[in-house]
């Protein structure tokens, strides 16, 4: 199937509220795949970017666990952003999906949840090239 920008979805991560706080819960039915690796980016500087890259295999899930940032998605033909502030809202990105990160708030911290294992021939980071991937 060729993913498009269409197939990138907010996933509401559960969670319980009490008079001590929150706590969410990421379980196998939350996120469409099982998770191989889990990473996170911090201490990103407000100018930079992170991302600039698409994969063959893996699917992904961000989650902004601290401050902000926000997520330029492209599937080749048409690109939207999408903020992330919040830590019970998770951003579905599945295979053949360029993304890049940037406009990271001071103290920002965005987790990734990832279907695979570190591979560095799934990451695709020419732009022409996942162009030429997508058959465009």
């Amino acid at each position: 199937m060729k993913q498009t920008i269409d197939h990138v979805v907010i996933k509401s991560i559960p969670n319980v509220h009490d008079l001590r706080g929150k706590l969410a819960v990421v379980e196998k039915d939350i996120i469409p795949f099982v998770m191989k690796r889990v990473y996170y980016l911090y201490d990103v500087p407000s100018d930079a970017y992170r991302g600039g890259h698409a994969h063959r295999e893996q699917e992904s899930v961000l989650i902004a666990l601290s401050g902000s940032f926000e997520v330029l998605i492209k599937d080749g033909e048409r690109e939207k952003k999408v903020m992330l502030n919040k830590p019970d809202k998770g951003l579905y990105i599945p295979t053949g999906i360029w993304r890049e990160i940037d406009n990271f708030s001071s103290g920002a911290i965005c987790l990734v949840l990832a279907s695979t294992e570190f591979k560095e021939d799934d990451y695709i980071r020419a732009f022409d090239e996942f162009k030429s991937y997508k058959g465009l």
